[in-house]
This record gives structure tokens, C-alpha cells and sequence, in this order.
């Protein structure tokens, strides 16, 4: 009668299967929210709520980051773009009176552009990961000690390996900062606005004129 075989495995084992399982489990929990708010910002017919939508999709990119132990990526994202960004938008689209009609038509008229792009990105994603490129990259992966400041490693490979795309992409955003302005400076007719240097060089005779009238009489 054979003998029922018993196996032992180790605890720490059991610390990273675990470990990993709780990392997946959480990993698909914020994986589905991101889609989810993606989905429910280009949806909703109400801006603010699409706004904050949106920003419901910045927490979940963070909790990603943050999976990633990419802390430094996952603050910046929260502080910058939750904390600054996203609080400018609603600012922005409470103090504009947006007519929802217009909106609601011009969603309905490029539905089938929408669908169209969001083919070719999912058909462009589908041929990326099934190419085989991530999976090598998902087995080189290290795991740092405690110690380990990923804001130095990304300063260094960031000027050092990206140093000339960094350039590129911040010389892209000072071209767009100088456009945006020069769109807003722009002088539009159906707006009324003051000159304060026509204001200042301004004389009496140009604003009062004396006239002379004859007196009646009684």
C-alpha cells in the first residue's frame, strides 16, 4: 500500500504566490475602473460629470503606478493633473454656459468616427501584445529592495536615455503654450473691450464740446 505523499512548500513561497494573487486580484479591480470612467467620460452628456469621470480615471491610473512601484509617476499624477488640472476644468466648464443641446447633437454626428478610431486603437493593441514584445519585458522585471528611489532612476534615465525626445516633447508644448495665447489675444468685433492707451491720451475736446445756443425769449 503506497504511502499518501505529503508536500511541503516553504512559507516564504507561499508569501509571494500570495502575494502576487493579491497584486492581480487588485490589479483587475483598478484595471476595470479605468475602462470603466474612460468609457464614462466620452458617454456622459454632462461635462462636469465627464470631468469627473475622468478624474476617477486619474485615481486608477495612480493605483497602477503605484502596482508598478512607480510611487513618484502615481503622486505627480494625483497632485498635478487631480489636485490642478482637473479642478481648472470644472472650474472652467462651471463658469462657461455650455449649451448641452449642441453637444448632445454633435455626439450623435461623429458616433461612427468614434467607433471607427476606437477600432483601429483596439486592432493597433491587439497586434502589440500579441506580437510577443511585453511578455519578455514582464520576465526582466526586478523587484527593488525598500531602499530604492525610483525618482533618481527615472531622473537619470529620463536625461540621459530620453534626453533628446524630452527635448523635443517640451519645445512641442512651449509651440502649443505660444498658439493657445495667440489664439486668445486675437481681436474679435462681437466683443467690447477698453484701451487704456486711448484712454490716457485722451483730451478734453475730445470728450466735451461746447455749443453755442441762442437764448429764447420769454
Amino acid at each position: 500500500m503506497e504511502s499518501d505523499r505529503v508536500i511541503v512548500v516553504p512559507r516564504c513561497l507561499l508569501r509571494i504566490i500570495n502575494k502576487k494573487m493579491f497584486e492581480l486580484i487588485v490589479f483587475y479591480i483598478f484595471a476595470a475602473l479605468l475602462l470603466t470612467s474612460a468609457v464614462m467620460v466620452i458617454t456622459m452628456r454632462n461635462p462636469v460629470h465627464a470631468a469627473l469621470s475622468l478624474i476617477l480615471a486619474f485615481f486608477s491610473s495612480a493605483a497602477i503606478w503605484l502596482l508598478l512601484e512607480a510611487e513618484f509617476l502615481a503622486i505627480v499624477l494625483v497632485l498635478v493633473y487631480v489636485g490642478a488640472v482637473m479642478v481648472l476644468f470644472l472650474f472652467v466648464i462651471m463658469m462657461l454656459d455650455i449649451n448641452l443641446a449642441k453637444i448632445r447633437e454633435g455626439f450623435i454626428r461623429f458616433l461612427p468616427v468614434g467607433f471607427l478610431v476606437a477600432l483601429v486603437m483596439v486592432i493597433v493593441m491587439g497586434s502589440i501584445v500579441g506580437s510577443g514584445i511585453i511578455e519578455p519585458l514582464l520576465e526582466e522585471r526586478v523587484y527593488y529592495g525598500p531602499g530604492f528611489s525610483n525618482t533618481q532612476h527615472l531622473g537619470q534615465t529620463l536625461y540621459t536615455d530620453y534626453l533628446y525626445p524630452f527635448e523635443i516633447a517640451g519645445a512641442i508644448l512651449l509651440v502649443a503654450i505660444i498658439a493657445a495665447i495667440s489664439l486668445t489675444m486675437r481681436a474679435r468685433r462681437d466683443t467690447k473691450a477698453q484701451d487704456p492707451n486711448r484712454q490716457v491720451a485722451v483730451k478734453r475736446s475730445d470728450r466735451v464740446r461746447l455749443v453755442s445756443m441762442k437764448t429764447e425769449d420769454r
